[in-house]
């Protein structure tokens, strides 16, 4: 199912198949971590500032969304669909870019791979960032659907690097 606005496909009404393939790379990024640090991350064989370097990715960006689920209150729902009642949000993290979660996600899928020294999970990890990015366009076209101030907050925002993308 896709609309006029955007060929990403929804996945279900409300983009449920968006959030199962998210969950599946999590698993996938969780279980080539813990499997690969024996023997290969966690200092085993790199300088010690490698993993904690990727210890403190991982910290940031698990900071970062946590910090946007706050800033979403109510908005806030794991489905790129907009729940009926939400606001558009524009403070906070999301001043900075269009879907801080992601970039929280995604810091903190790539601090886990790095400290673990698993490059299962870094494939993983930037196979993690390609279906956020696609459920972000997605998104997109509801939020545009849903919200007229969307299109000038997007003119002004970038989507997850500030000032970059």
């Amino acid at each position: 199912m896709t609309d006029g606005r955007t060929r990403i496909p929804s996945l279900g009404p409300r983009g449920e198949g968006w959030v199962g393939a998210q969950l599946i790379l999590f698993v996938a990024i969780a279980g080539f971590g813990v499997r690969d640090l024996e023997g290969h991350g966690l200092g085993a064989g790199m300088p010690f500032i490698v993993p904690a370097a990727g210890l403190a990715l991982a910290a940031v960006g698990l900071l970062l969304a946590i910090r946007a689920i706050r800033d979403l209150g109510r908005s806030l729902s794991p489905f790129p669909r907009p729940p009926q009642g939400a606001t558009l949000v524009d403070t906070g993290a999301y001043r900075f870019v269009r879907h801080p979660i992601y970039t929280g996600l995604v810091l903190a899928a790539a601090g886990w791979s790095l400290a673990s020294g698993s490059l299962w999970a870094a494939a993983s990890s930037l196979a993690l960032l390609a279906v956020l990015d696609a459920k972000s366009r997605r998104e997109e076209a509801w939020l545009t659907e849903t919200f007229a101030g969307y299109p000038a907050y997007r003119a002004r925002t970038k989507r997850l690097i500030p000032f970059v993308y």
